[in-house]
């Protein structure tokens, strides 16, 4: 096909063989066929064989030389992608014999008219100069003169070639950091992550640091009219104010709204450079964004938190009122589970240890054993931090040292050992303990901590570490070596502090590591036996054995693993790895005096003055027509309004696309020369129409500026909802002091007209920060961590499914309202598998017409913080026909109706669902001991309780079961006696227990009672169980 006269047998062929290489399929023994036909004279061919060409022209290098002369006519081509391809398929040939040739078509290619070619130009300057690094010289001529240009399609190719080419050349930004700066909003996405991180670099050089602990920032730095200069230098004398340079000031500005970045690669980005150059109290407004990217896929998650674990080691404020968003899921990988601990860990202080550990005490329980050890290390760290919860900790550890689970009882074993090095006097029952678990402990790890705890304490336990040394001598043979090491260790210090009961035992063991396969073990014995056994050699070294072998030791720090991470700027990969990377460059520290910031003033070019006179005659005349006629300043209010309406809309549709045709970029570039000429003309326009008309034109002028800004503003803020809507669907329900931005939200609207910005969703709401800090720890917060066993008796915190499930179905909508359209829905009583918040319900559509009903979907509803996850859009719906579709409604623990549309393609029609309050529950198991306990916490104005009188038939145990479960969907709990049940639920939007107990009395009476927080739902639950349970 490639040998045919046809040029359409040639294109079917060239997309055959570029389909294959997009497979991966190798297409190199076409080469020479395809080589052949790069002079064809039909463009859509010409861009295939280019693309195959840049692909396998570094392989077949001789070939691509034959014909580098058609790639030199196709650089002077018309039309732009022709000329783009032929240098990027030159840069792509790397022989070192055609570089003064690259060199030529990349000079020429920077003054293209082109701003595509001119990117294309600055992807190949890192092209040739990974091949002959000589030209740098000449290169780094081009990257200047690129980085003067104005697109934004060049703007970012230039960057990536400095920081390849030049990254030390900072006084190549000097002149263009203005307009990189104002530039950066309409940058491809991957070009703003390169050009952040450059200005990352370039400001920490150029500004003085805003961390100083005295600094006052005067960012206005204008003397009051009435100020004198006296009682300004005895300011200067009392402080030195803070002035932030304007340039620095001008970079936060304007990477601010990049928060709301689709790419999460500029969020990061930007979190960074206001991490290392924004004042420290401004650092706080990245804390919404970074925790929004916890939505995305795992792998950005895992960077993003390790991120976030760095910051939250030096602002634990920037992070604490969104605690929540780090708690760990079951979905969660091993190494997200990790991060997301650290960072809880880090966040712990006295007033919300209590929540944390209550976490921490669910985490201890997963299956996940990796995931479970380092709960314990981080319940360790949280003992050693906040010394109130050290005993706390110490002893919910001890309870973990029955568990069942080996990995567990090893882990804590450890962690024990570290804080009791803490305060040793105060727990020696601990260690007798431990010693007494010894026999059943099977990891090597933890019977070597028991062994360093016997021996550095052996005076604390006089009795019970001879015995553990004569446990070890029996089994010393079979141990692991760092076990066998420690009671090597072990029979040494008991041999200097108990010879009597000890010396004989020290001796075997001695003998028994003389002759070991370990060569440490042997050395380790050796050094002991003449350390502690006195002889000639060693009478010296004797005396001062009980000083070596039991000198007082620190007690071990527990740290986190990101402490030492800040080194490393954030976002990077040596900061991820935690290692230097090659290519990476440190951020230098802030220079002590700011450098001459006039490097930076862009001088104006003379051209453009001599052009101005005459599109300032025509803008003159324009602004005083509109002076005497309304009707054409209105028009010309309208059209201002319009263009910037375009502009925003073209902008916005700049950064989605990913490539922009011949012509698009063509207008673009005319457009941008226009725009920036007008602009110039008009700034020296200004002041002459300013002293003719200034008082009457003033007003007129600021409402058209007003205007025009506010639209521009409303715009961007409808394109960033559609982005919204989609992820509020999993949000969580709002903190109650929020309400009128909840109203304000829309959740899943297919069209919003709320004005909706990405940092101001409320799921991420944060807990007020007024609470009081309890200076008094919970008393029962030793009782949560006893439940850290991993016995199989299920704690209070587990929910399942219900045993009992009555179906219960009702009317929606009517098919004689509905115009033949009928609904009814009932709660399947099943996890929402949407939201764990929300109630799941099942609708069942019937089309009762004899006509197609087409788009059903879920409308408008009420109110507007109401959140529904709506069934997808039924297409189609045949005459007779129904369909089961599934919801989820988030009620808030609350049984007002959820009102909302059901459309049609024609019409919409108002229904309502009523939930009973027995649906918002999810049940629980527990013991009757867990039951107890909890309804304990649960007493005076958390209790609701009435006698009712029961009829003889609802006295049964299966009866009531039955009635109680019909009502609510709850748990049955085990009770020890026959009078009493009882049943456990939490509600499902917040999680409150619900507890009911029944208890059977004389003469068919019953004391029906309920323990919970919501207290209006307990009264409403009541009235139902006592209807049910009275009726015959």
């Amino acid at each position: 096909m490639l040998e045919s006269n046809k040029e359409s047998l040639k294109l079917e062929a060239m997309k055959r063989i570029v389909g294959l290489i997009s497979k991966g399929k190798n297409a190199s023994e076409l080469f020479p066929a395809v080589v052949k036909n790069v002079a064809s004279k039909n463009i859509e061919l010409k861009k295939l064989v280019y693309v195959y060409l840049v692909r396998y022209a570094e392989e077949q290098q001789d070939l691509a030389l034959l014909s580098i002369s058609t790639f030199q006519r196709a650089l002077k081509d018309p039309n732009q992608f022709i000329r783009a391809s032929a240098l990027r398929v030159l840069s792509s040939i790397r022989v070192p014999i055609i570089v003064p040739i690259m060199m030529l078509a990349i000079k020429e290619a920077a003054s293209d008219l082109s701003p595509y070619v001119r990117k294309t130009s600055a992807h190949a300057i890192q092209k040739l100069f990974s091949l002959d690094p000589d030209q740098k010289e000449q290169l780094i001529e081009v990257i200047e003169k690129l980085l003067k240009d104005k697109s934004t399609l060049v703007a970012g190719s230039v960057v990536v070639a400095f920081e390849e080419v030049c990254p030390d050349r900072i006084d190549l930004i000097h002149k263009n950091f203005r307009k990189l700066c104002n530039l950066l909003v309409d940058v491809e996405e991957w070009g703003q992550v390169v050009i952040i991180n450059m200005l990352t670099r370039y400001a920490r050089t150029q500004f003085t640091s805003p961390w100083r602990e005295d600094a006052m920032f005067d960012e206005n730095n204008e003397k009051a009219f009435y100020d004198s200069d006296s009682e300004e230098k005895k300011g200067q004398a009392d402080v030195k104010t803070y002035i932030m340079d304007p340039d620095h000031r001008l970079l936060l500005r304007n990477t601010k709204p990049l928060l709301q970045s689709r790419n999460t690669a500029v969020v990061m980005a930007v979190a960074q450079l206001y991490w290392h150059l924004a004042p420290k109290h401004e650092v706080s407004i990245v804390t919404k964004s970074l925790v929004r990217l916890l939505r995305s896929h795992r792998e950005v998650q895992y960077v993003v938190l390790q991120n976030i674990a760095t910051m939250s080691i030096q602002r634990k404020g920037m992070f604490e009122p969104y605690m929540k968003s780090f708690y760990v899921r079951s979905t969660d990988s091993t190494h997200i589970k990790t991060l997301k601990l650290e960072i809880l860990t880090n966040l712990a202080n006295e007033a919300n240890i209590s929540t944390i550990l209550r976490e921490f005490q669910t985490y201890v329980k997963s299956q996940d054993k990796a995931f479970a050890a380092a709960t314990i290390q981080a319940i360790g760290r949280c003992a050693t931090n906040i010394s109130e919860v050290t005993d706390t900790c110490l002893n919910g550890l001890v309870l973990l040292l029955s568990n069942r689970d080996e990995s567990v009882v090893a882990e804590s074993v450890v962690v024990i050992k570290k804080l009791l090095q803490t305060q040793p006097n105060q727990h020696s029952d601990i260690i007798s303990h431990m010693a007494k678990l010894f026999d059943n402990i099977t990891v090597p790890m933890a019977r070597a901590s028991i062994l360093w705890l016997m021996g550095e304490y052996c005076e604390r336990v006089p009795k019970i570490a001879p015995d553990v040394l004569r446990k070890m001598a029996k089994t010393f043979t079979v141990e692991e070596d760092i076990v066998k090491l420690q009671t090597v260790n072990l029979a040494a210090k008991l041999f200097l502090t108990n010879s009597k009961q000890t010396k004989l035992l020290t001796q075997y063991i001695l003998n028994l590591g003389k002759y070991d396969q370990n060569y440490d073990i042997r050395d380790r014995t050796r050094f002991i036996r003449q350390l502690i056994v006195p002889s000639e050699k060693s009478s010296t070294l004797n005396k001062y054995a009980r000083r070596i072998l039991l000198a007082s030791k620190p007690a071990p720090v527990l740290e986190s693993a990101f402490k030492d991470r800040d080194r490393f700027q954030l976002g990077t990969l040596s900061h991820s790895l935690n290692i230097k990377t090659s290519g990476y460059q440190e951020l230098s520290e802030w220079p002590a005096v700011a450098p001459d910031p006039s490097v930076r003033n862009v001088e104006v070019i003379e051209p453009v003055k001599e052009w101005a006179p005459s599109v300032g005659k025509a803008k003159q005349s324009k602004s005083e027509d509109k002076f005497y006629s309304d009707d054409e300043e209105k028009e010309e209010n309208a059209s201002d309004s319009s263009s910037s309406d375009d502009s925003d809309s073209s902008s916005s549709s700049s950064e989605e696309s990913g490539s922009e045709s011949e012509e698009e970029s063509n207008e673009e570039s005319e457009k941008t020369s226009s725009d920036s000429g007008k602009s110039s003309s008009e700034s020296e326009t200004e002041p002459k129409n300013n002293s003719k008309k200034a008082t009457r034109k003033k007003k007129p002028a600021d409402s058209d500026s007003d205007e025009s800004d506010s639209k521009a503003s409303s715009s961007s803020a409808e394109s960033s909802s559609s982005s919204v809507s989609d992820s509020d669907d999993d949000s969580e329900p709002p903190a109650p002091q929020k309400k009128s931005n909840v109203k304000a939200r829309p959740k899943v609207e297919v069209k919003s007209k709320k004005e909706v910005s990405l940092l101001d969703l409320d799921d991420f709401s944060p807990a007020p920060m007024n609470a009081p800090k309890p200076s008094v720890f919970s008393p029962s917060l030793l009782s949560d961590l006893e439940g850290l066993s991993l016995s199989n008796v299920s704690s209070a915190m587990q929910v399942t499914t219900p045993s009992f499930g009555p179906m219960k179905t009702f009317e929606l909508l009517h098919h004689m309202t509905g115009k033949g359209l009928s609904a009814k829905y009932h709660f399947p009583r099943q996890p929402c598998l949407y939201q764990p918040s929300m109630v799941s319900v099942q609708v069942i559509l019937t089309n009762g017409s004899d006509h197609t009903l087409e788009e059903i979907h879920v409308g408008d509803r009420s109110p507007a913080s109401l959140h529904i996850h709506c069934f997808n859009t039924i297409e189609r719906l045949e005459p007779r026909a129904s369909v089961t579709v599934s919801m989820g409604i988030d009620f808030s623990d609350s049984t007002q109706a959820a009102n909302f549309q059901l459309c049609t393609k024609e019409d919409q029609f108002s229904v309502s669902i009523q939930p009973a309050v027995g649906e918002l529950l999810m049940p629980s198991t527990m013991t009757e001991a867990d039951f107890c306990k909890e309804q304990k916490k649960l007493l005076g104005m958390n209790e609701t309780s009435a006698t009712i009188t029961m009829t003889t038939a609802n006295t049964s145990s299966q009866t009531i079961n039955k009635q109680v479960l019909s009502v609510a969907n709850v748990g049955v709990a085990p009770s020890s006696q026959n009078n009493f049940h009882r049943f456990a639920g939490r509600t499902v939007s917040s999680g409150a227990l619900v507890l009911v107990s029944l208890e059977l009395k004389e003469s068919s009476s019953a004391l029906l009672t309920i323990n919970t927080e919501k207290s209006i739902m307990a009264s409403m639950l009541l009235q139902d169980l006592k209807q049910a349970l009275t009726e015959a």
